[in-house]
């Protein structure tokens, strides 16, 4: 190889690497860039991608939060929602409670920093759900709505009178609980309580919500409030009609379709058209189990925001690969 041929390229390369420096670094456009250099600004064009694609250009994020950010992406353009925040691949090899945790903190921060004065924001029962209330530091003054009962057998620091109370507190807004079971005997039991004049209040409160923190069930053991706290052949026949997810008792086909069952007759919880009409609606969604529901939901509409580990992620998208197109 000649000398001449060697300072060639390390002319290019010089070159090259000022015209990235000053678009880069500087903030310069692309026109001014090609003034300067006597060249078209497609030639700066050009210039600039080689520069990324042979490494002389290197891009490199050094976020104070755990996100993965490509995942969160990928996701977000796949089911078309407003945001998606994927904790990162070292983050979401933890243990379920400190998963848990982390989803928690990761939905506080993204409260505190979204919420505003005029907003109404509605709580479903969760633990993920509990845990970002543990997280929540600042809340503008809002009030904090229950959107359903409180799940039998919970200890008094799981329910979600005592974390709509919580977050209410830090806000100093009003707090509108829900002073009964979720999941009641009949319908007439649940009319006469609807019509009571707190939990009347309460719902009320749902036609004004403007955000909502829901947790994503799946139609399973141990992974569904709504199922928990069924009879054996309640949750059988709903499994039978297709069951796949659910979020603040509100249950999902594997489509994203809302059901009608005779469940929603005889539980205390926001109906599906008041949530679908919620503006935000943040769902902490994570763990393999219920990657499926995840999906489920997401096709439905319903959710705007979706907060999710990176096992997760990975698999809604083979999810989203595996469908033929539209």
């Amino acid at each position: 190889m000649s000398i001449s041929k060697i300072r060639a390229r390390l002319t290019d390369t010089v070159t090259a690497a000022s015209i990235a420096h000053r678009f880069f670094v500087q903030g310069r456009s692309k026109l001014e860039i090609a003034q300067e250099f006597g060249i078209s600004r497609f030639k700066v064009a050009r210039i600039l991608t080689a520069a990324r694609e042979t490494g002389l250009v290197r891009v490199e994020f050094d976020l104070p939060v755990p996100i993965d950010l490509e995942l969160s992406e990928a996701v977000r353009t796949s089911y078309r929602l407003r945001r998606v925040l994927v904790l990162n691949r070292a983050q979401s090899k933890a243990e379920r409670p400190e998963l848990r945790r982390r989803i928690g903190a990761l939905a506080a921060d993204l409260l505190a920093e979204t919420a505003t004065i005029e907003d109404v924001i509605g709580l479903s029962w969760a633990r993920s759900v509990n845990a970002m209330a543990d997280a929540v530091r600042t809340l503008p003054k809002c009030p904090i709505v229950q959107l359903c009962g409180v799940q039998a057998g919970m200890d008094m620091r799981d329910r979600s009178v005592e974390t709509v109370g919580r977050l209410a507190d830090i806000s100093g807004g009003s707090a509108y609980p829900i002073y009964g079971p979720l999941v009641l005997p009949d319908r007439r039991t649940t009319e006469i309580l609807r019509n009571q004049p707190g939990i009347a209040e309460t719902f009320d409160q749902f036609r004004h919500l403007t955000k909502a923190v829901v947790s994503i069930g799946a139609w399973r053991p141990d992974e569904s409030t709504v199922y928990d706290a069924l009879s054996q052949p309640e949750r059988d026949a709903i499994e039978e009609r297709g069951a796949m997810a659910e979020i603040a008792a509100r249950l999902f086909d594997a489509d994203g379709n809302a059901m009608s069952t005779g469940l929603a007759h005889h539980v205390l919880a926001i109906p599906h058209e008041q949530l679908a009409q919620i503006p935000e609606v943040i769902a902490l969604g994570y763990t393999e189990p219920k990657a499926r529901a995840i999906d489920a939901v997401l096709r439905s509409g319903v959710v705007t925001t979706l907060i999710t580990d990176a096992q997760v992620a990975e698999i809604l998208l083979e999810l989203v690969a595996e469908r033929p197109l539209a």
